[in-house]
Protein backbone atom coordinates (compact mmCIF):
# COMPACT_ATOMS: atom_id res chain seq x y z
CA UNK A 1 0.00 0.00 0.00
CA UNK A 2 2.94 2.12 0.54
CA UNK A 3 4.10 2.06 -2.73
CA UNK A 4 0.67 2.88 -3.99
CA UNK A 5 -0.57 5.66 -2.32
CA UNK A 6 -0.36 9.38 -2.81
CA UNK A 7 0.39 11.14 0.59
CA UNK A 8 0.03 14.78 1.36
CA UNK A 9 1.74 16.02 4.06
CA UNK A 10 0.07 19.78 5.04
CA UNK A 11 1.42 22.35 7.15
CA UNK A 12 -1.21 24.94 8.13
CA UNK A 13 -0.84 28.37 9.56
CA UNK A 14 0.14 31.76 9.78
CA UNK A 15 3.40 32.69 9.89
CA UNK A 16 2.73 36.06 11.19
CA UNK A 17 1.19 35.06 13.75
CA UNK A 18 3.56 33.59 16.63
CA UNK A 19 2.28 29.99 17.01
CA UNK A 20 -0.16 30.35 14.73
CA UNK A 21 2.05 28.93 12.14
CA UNK A 22 3.61 25.84 14.15
CA UNK A 23 1.85 23.33 11.59
CA UNK A 24 3.91 24.42 8.78
CA UNK A 25 7.07 24.84 10.59
CA UNK A 26 6.53 21.32 11.49
CA UNK A 27 6.03 20.59 7.55
CA UNK A 28 9.79 22.61 6.58
CA UNK A 29 11.38 20.52 9.42
CA UNK A 30 10.48 17.72 7.98
CA UNK A 31 11.47 18.14 4.81
CA UNK A 32 14.80 19.94 5.95
CA UNK A 33 15.52 16.71 7.92
CA UNK A 34 14.01 13.04 6.36
CA UNK A 35 13.41 12.10 2.46
CA UNK A 36 10.84 11.00 1.40
CA UNK A 37 9.78 8.18 -0.92
CA UNK A 38 8.15 10.34 -4.69
CA UNK A 39 4.70 9.48 -4.04
CA UNK A 40 5.00 11.39 -0.49
CA UNK A 41 4.29 15.33 -0.72
CA UNK A 42 5.10 17.64 1.65
CA UNK A 43 2.95 21.11 1.56
CA UNK A 44 2.92 24.50 3.20
CA UNK A 45 -0.52 24.94 2.82
CA UNK A 46 -0.56 28.02 5.09
CA UNK A 47 -3.95 29.94 4.90
CA UNK A 48 -5.26 28.80 0.83
CA UNK A 49 -8.65 27.38 2.48
CA UNK A 50 -10.32 25.96 -0.51
CA UNK A 51 -7.50 26.37 -3.19
CA UNK A 52 -5.91 23.52 -0.92
CA UNK A 53 -9.39 21.36 -2.21
CA UNK A 54 -7.02 19.87 -5.42
CA UNK A 55 -4.41 18.97 -3.69
CA UNK A 56 -6.83 17.18 -0.84
CA UNK A 57 -8.83 15.23 -3.95
CA UNK A 58 -5.09 14.32 -4.94
CA UNK A 59 -4.37 12.61 -2.00
CA UNK A 60 -5.04 8.93 -0.23
CA UNK A 61 -3.35 9.71 2.97
CA UNK A 62 -3.23 13.05 4.29
CA UNK A 63 -1.03 14.13 7.59
CA UNK A 64 -2.20 17.64 8.89
CA UNK A 65 -0.13 19.49 11.35
CA UNK A 66 -1.47 22.71 12.64
CA UNK A 67 -1.64 24.76 15.76
CA UNK A 68 -5.33 24.39 17.40
CA UNK A 69 -7.02 25.47 20.63
CA UNK A 70 -8.33 22.34 22.20
CA UNK A 71 -8.33 24.23 25.27
CA UNK A 72 -5.68 22.26 26.85
CA UNK A 73 -2.20 23.02 28.50
CA UNK A 74 -0.46 25.06 26.34
CA UNK A 75 1.98 23.20 24.58
CA UNK A 76 -0.26 19.94 25.04
CA UNK A 77 -0.15 17.50 21.60
CA UNK A 78 -3.44 16.41 20.96
CA UNK A 79 -3.90 13.68 17.70
CA UNK A 80 -6.64 12.93 15.98
CA UNK A 81 -8.08 10.28 12.92
CA UNK A 82 -10.76 10.01 10.27
CA UNK A 83 -14.27 11.27 10.86
CA UNK A 84 -12.88 13.29 13.90
CA UNK A 85 -10.31 15.18 11.72
CA UNK A 86 -12.69 18.67 10.73
CA UNK A 87 -14.32 18.54 13.77
CA UNK A 88 -11.36 19.17 15.80
CA UNK A 89 -9.83 21.55 13.71
CA UNK A 90 -12.68 23.74 14.07
CA UNK A 91 -12.64 23.11 17.87
CA UNK A 92 -12.22 26.70 18.95
CA UNK A 93 -11.83 29.21 15.94
CA UNK A 94 -8.42 31.00 15.97
CA UNK A 95 -8.19 32.61 12.51
CA UNK A 96 -10.11 32.10 8.88
CA UNK A 97 -7.69 29.19 8.01
CA UNK A 98 -9.63 26.78 10.64
CA UNK A 99 -12.90 27.41 9.22
CA UNK A 100 -11.59 27.38 5.46
CA UNK A 101 -10.04 23.83 5.86
CA UNK A 102 -13.28 22.27 7.49
CA UNK A 103 -14.54 23.43 4.07
CA UNK A 104 -11.69 21.97 1.91
CA UNK A 105 -12.29 18.46 3.42
CA UNK A 106 -15.94 18.74 3.52
CA UNK A 107 -15.53 20.10 -0.41
CA UNK A 108 -13.16 17.27 -1.24
CA UNK A 109 -16.46 14.59 0.57
CA UNK A 110 -18.67 16.18 -2.06
CA UNK A 111 -16.58 15.66 -4.92
CA UNK A 112 -16.29 11.82 -3.54
CA UNK A 113 -13.06 12.52 -3.29
CA UNK A 114 -11.87 12.76 0.16
CA UNK A 115 -8.65 10.92 1.83
CA UNK A 116 -9.05 7.51 2.65
CA UNK A 117 -7.08 8.49 6.17
CA UNK A 118 -6.58 11.65 7.81
CA UNK A 119 -4.74 12.47 10.55
CA UNK A 120 -4.39 15.98 12.62
CA UNK A 121 -1.27 16.45 15.00
CA UNK A 122 -2.43 19.69 16.24
CA UNK A 123 -0.87 21.74 19.01
CA UNK A 124 -2.52 23.73 22.18
CA UNK A 125 -0.49 27.28 21.34
CA UNK A 126 1.22 29.18 23.99
CA UNK A 127 1.05 32.61 22.37
CA UNK A 128 -0.74 33.87 19.12
CA UNK A 129 -1.81 37.92 19.80
CA UNK A 130 1.97 38.85 18.75
CA UNK A 131 1.85 40.07 15.14
CA UNK A 132 5.37 39.55 13.43
CA UNK A 133 6.24 36.97 16.37
CA UNK A 134 7.67 33.50 15.73
CA UNK A 135 7.45 30.24 17.76
CA UNK A 136 7.57 29.93 21.43
CA UNK A 137 9.94 27.68 22.74
CA UNK A 138 7.92 25.23 24.30
CA UNK A 139 5.94 24.79 20.98
CA UNK A 140 9.40 25.13 18.94
CA UNK A 141 10.21 21.84 21.51
CA UNK A 142 6.77 20.13 20.42
CA UNK A 143 7.88 19.98 16.80
CA UNK A 144 10.36 16.62 17.47
CA UNK A 145 7.49 14.81 18.96
CA UNK A 146 5.41 15.85 16.56
CA UNK A 147 7.19 14.97 13.81
CA UNK A 148 7.75 11.78 15.41
CA UNK A 149 3.81 10.88 15.86
CA UNK A 150 3.59 11.71 12.08
CA UNK A 151 6.38 9.21 11.15
CA UNK A 152 4.72 6.56 13.00
CA UNK A 153 1.24 7.10 11.70
CA UNK A 154 2.77 7.28 7.91
CA UNK A 155 4.60 3.97 8.93
CA UNK A 156 1.22 1.85 9.31
CA UNK A 157 0.86 2.70 5.32
CA UNK A 158 4.52 0.75 4.76
CA UNK A 159 5.36 4.29 3.72
CA UNK A 160 9.18 5.35 5.56
CA UNK A 161 11.19 8.40 5.57
CA UNK A 162 15.13 8.77 5.53
CA UNK A 163 16.90 10.97 7.78
CA UNK A 164 19.34 12.78 5.96
CA UNK A 165 22.77 12.74 6.65
CA UNK A 166 22.95 16.17 7.07
CA UNK A 167 19.84 18.42 7.25
CA UNK A 168 18.79 20.73 4.40
CA UNK A 169 20.20 23.80 3.98
CA UNK A 170 17.57 26.20 5.64
CA UNK A 171 17.50 28.30 1.95
CA UNK A 172 16.25 24.82 0.62
CA UNK A 173 12.57 25.08 1.83
CA UNK A 174 9.31 24.25 0.49
CA UNK A 175 8.19 27.56 0.95
CA UNK A 176 9.92 30.56 0.12
CA UNK A 177 13.77 31.64 1.61
CA UNK A 178 12.88 34.96 3.04
CA UNK A 179 9.77 32.79 5.27
CA UNK A 180 12.28 30.19 7.20
CA UNK A 181 12.27 30.44 10.53
CA UNK A 182 15.89 31.58 10.90
CA UNK A 183 15.39 34.26 8.36
CA UNK A 184 12.66 35.10 9.68
CA UNK A 185 13.45 35.29 13.64
CA UNK A 186 16.79 37.16 12.52
CA UNK A 187 14.60 39.95 10.65
CA UNK A 188 12.68 40.68 13.40
CA UNK A 189 12.77 44.24 14.62
CA UNK A 190 13.40 44.44 18.28
CA UNK A 191 10.69 45.42 20.55
CA UNK A 192 11.62 49.20 21.16
CA UNK A 193 11.59 49.41 17.45
CA UNK A 194 8.16 47.44 17.11
CA UNK A 195 6.45 47.25 20.04
CA UNK A 196 3.68 44.11 19.73
CA UNK A 197 1.67 44.67 22.92
CA UNK A 198 -1.19 46.55 23.91
CA UNK A 199 -1.06 50.39 25.40
CA UNK A 200 -2.85 50.10 27.93
CA UNK A 201 -3.60 53.84 27.68
CA UNK A 202 -5.27 53.51 24.57
CA UNK A 203 -7.17 50.34 24.88
CA UNK A 204 -11.34 51.00 25.97
CA UNK A 205 -12.13 49.78 29.24
CA UNK A 206 -14.29 47.25 30.30
CA UNK A 207 -18.48 48.67 29.92
CA UNK A 208 -19.72 48.79 33.09
CA UNK A 209 -22.59 46.91 34.07
CA UNK A 210 -25.68 48.53 34.74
Amino acid sequence: MGEKCNVLILGIGNLLWADEGWGVRVVEELHRRYEFPDHVRLLDGGTQGLYLVQDICDADVLLVFDAIDYGLEPGTLKQVEGAEVPRFMGAKKMSLHQTGFQEVIMSAELLGRCPRDMMLVGLQPVELEDFGGSLRDLSKAKMADAMAIGLGYLARFGISARERAEPLAVTDTIATAEMTLEAYEQGRPSEAEACRTADLRFVAPPAKEN
